[in-house]
C-alpha cells in the first residue's frame, strides 16, 4: 500500500500558513470580482506559457498568449489569426495545454469520487499530447522500460519502475489519493504527493510531467485551493529548472523515498505565487478601505479596470490621459465609466474645469 513519507518540518508549517492566509484574503477582498476575467486570462497564460516552456517548447510568453486566446484546432488557422511563425509542434502544445486547464475548470465540480481516477488521468494525458504522439500511445500506459535525462540532457536522471509495474502502483496510489489516508492529508500536501508520485510512476510514453502537474492543479482546485484561479505554479517551477528537477529527485535520493524536501518545494512554490495575487489584490483594494467605505464588493467594466490601473500606478488622471489609455472608446463612454466610478465612491474628483483630475477614494 501506497504512504508517503514525510515530516511536518517548521518550513512546511511557514508556507502554509502564508498560502492559508492569502487565501482568505483573496476569497473576501473587495474589488477581486471585477478583476477576476483579467487575472484569470493572465494566470492561464503563464500556465500554458510556462508549462510548455519548461518541456522545451520555443514559443515567446506573448506567442503563446496570442495562441491561447485564440479558440480553435487549426494550426494554420491560429499561426495566421496569432501572425505567427513557429513550428507545428510548438503551437499544438499550447492548444492542448490550454484545453487541458479548461477542461480542469469544466470538471472540478462534480466531486473528487469522480475525478480522481485512473480514468482521468489518461483523460488529462490524452488532451495534452493530442496531435503530438502516435495515436496508439494517446491516453495509454507505456508497454517498454523508459529513462529520464537530466535537464543537461545527457545523463540518466533516474529510472522510472518497469512499465509491468505500472498499473498496479496507479491503482495503489489512487486507493490512497482517495481513500482515508489521502483525505487526511492537508490538500496543498496532497498535490505536491500527487505531482510527484505520478512523475516517478512516469506512466505514458510522453507527456508525463504536464499531466502530472495537471493532476495536482486538479486535486488542489478540487479542494477549493484554486486561488480564484489567478496563480501560476508553472511560472515558479520554470524560474529555475534545474532546481525543479532537483527537488523531484531528493526523494529518490533520500534513501528512503522522504518526501519532505519536495513538499517544502512545492509549498514554498505556491506560497510565491499566492503572495503574489494577495499583493494585486491589496493593491486594487486600497487594503480593503474601499470594502470598508461601501461595504459590498464593486463590479468594474474592463474599461474601468484599465483606468484603475492607471491610478493605481500614477496616483491620478485626466480625461485626456483617460482617452489616450482607451484610444478605441467614444469621450462620451469614458465620461460615464467615470461617472459610474465616483458614484460607486471608488474614485473621487478634484480640480475644476481644464484642471479636473480623478483620484482613488481615501
Amino acid at each position: 500500500m501506497f504512504t508517503p513519507n514525510f515530516t511536518i518540518s517548521n518550513n512546511l508549517l511557514m508556507y502554509i500558513s502564508r498560502i492559508e492566509a492569502a487565501r482568505a484574503l483573496v476569497e473576501n477582498s473587495p474589488l477581486v470580482p471585477a478583476w477576476e476575467m483579467k487575472f484569470r486570462d493572465d494566470a492561464l497564460q503563464r500556465t500554458v506559457h510556462y508549462g510548455t516552456k519548461i518541456e522545451g517548447n520555443d514559443l515567446t510568453a506573448e506567442q503563446a498568449r496570442q495562441v491561447v486566446m485564440i479558440d480553435d484546432s487549426n494550426l494554420k488557422t491560429i499561426s495566421e489569426k496569432a501572425g505567427i511563425i513557429a513550428r507545428d509542434r510548438d503551437i499544438q502544445e499550447v492548444i492542448n495545454y490550454r484545453n487541458v486547464i479548461w477542461w480542469i475548470d469544466q470538471q472540478h465540480s462534480l466531486g473528487t469520487d469522480k475525478l480522481f481516477t485512473e480514468k482521468t488521468l489518461k483523460k488529462l494525458h490524452t488532451l495534452t499530447v493530442n496531435r503530438l504522439i502516435d495515436e496508439q500511445f494517446v491516453g495509454v500506459y507505456r508497454d517498454r522500460q523508459v529513462v529520464v535525462k537530466a535537464v543537461n540532457g545527457e545523463q540518466v536522471a533516474f529510472r522510472p519502475p518497469h512499465n509491468t509495474e505500472v498499473p498496479f502502483l496507479l491503482a495503489d496510489f489512487f486507493t490512497w489519493l482517495n481513500g482515508q489516508g489521502g483525505q487526511s492529508v492537508h490538500p496543498i500536501l496532497r498535490a505536491a504527493i500527487t505531482h510527484y508520485q505520478l512523475v516517478n510512476i512516469h506512466p505514458f510514453i510522453e507527456g508525463n510531467g504536464r499531466t502530472a502537474r495537471a493532476m495536482a492543479t486538479l486535486v488542489l482546485y478540487c479542494a477549493h485551493y484554486d486561488f480564484k484561479k489567478f496563480f501560476s505554479l508553472e511560472q515558479y517551477f520554470d524560474s529555475d529548472v534545474e532546481r525543479y528537477y532537483q527537488a523531484l529527485l531528493s526523494v529518490q535520493q533520500s534513501g528512503n523515498q522522504d518526501m519532505t524536501y519536495w513538499l517544502e518545494y512545492f509549498c514554498y512554490g505556491l506560497a510565491i505565487e499566492v503572495d503574489k495575487v494577495k499583493s494585486q489584490v491589496l493593491k486594487l483594494s486600497k487594503d480593503l478601505k474601499l470594502k470598508e467605505q461601501l461595504g459590498k464588493q464593486v463590479s468594474l467594466t474592463e474599461r474601468q479596470i484599465i483606468l484603475l490601473e492607471i491610478l493605481q500606478h500614477q496616483g491620478e488622471i485626466t480625461s485626456e490621459e483617460a482617452k489616450q489609455a482607451l484610444p478605441n472608446v467614444s469621450t462620451d463612454t469614458i465620461l460615464r465609466d467615470i461617472k459610474d466610478l465616483i458614484k460607486k465612491g471608488v474614485i473621487q474628483k478634484r480640480g475644476v474645469t481644464k484642471g479636473v483630475r480623478y483620484v482613488l477614494s481615501e
